[in-house]
């Protein structure tokens, strides 16, 4: 009796970490006109599946930062063979960042409220 394969909605899950996110212009497109039709974001990352750790690529039309992390589900027959969304990551960037942006902005608009008392 043969085993079928499985789906890819079966295979196990694993979390993928973003090494390096750089910008992939098309030299082609690049050249038409002196500039791309499309921004492409070249991602390498890594997951760690049945005890080892395997490196992989995708190409994004958003950035991901560095240490991003994301799903993305690998057959268990063999693991090169994986599946990722390119949708939104597991792990987004620290909420402090906003608040620093925010309270940025606030500082900012009470100091012109205050030079322009002046006069």
């Amino acid at each position: 009796m043969t085993s079928q394969p499985q789906a890819q909605s079966e295979w196990p899950e694993a979390i993928a970490t973003v090494l390096e996110c750089r910008y992939d212009m098309r030299v082609g497109r690049a050249l038409a006109f002196g500039a791309p039709s499309s921004k492409r974001f070249r991602i390498r990352y890594n997951y760690f599946a049945n005890g080892e750790t395997h490196q992989a690529e995708l190409f994004s039309a958003t950035a991901m930062p560095q240490n991003t992390l994301f799903p993305i589900r690998y057959n268990p027959a063999d693991i090169r063979d994986h599946t990722h969304t390119n949708g939104a990551p597991t792990s987004t960037r620290n909420p402090l960042i906003a608040f620093g942006v925010l309270g940025s902005i606030i500082l900012s608009l009470v100091w012109l409220f205050i030079l322009r008392g002046c006069y």
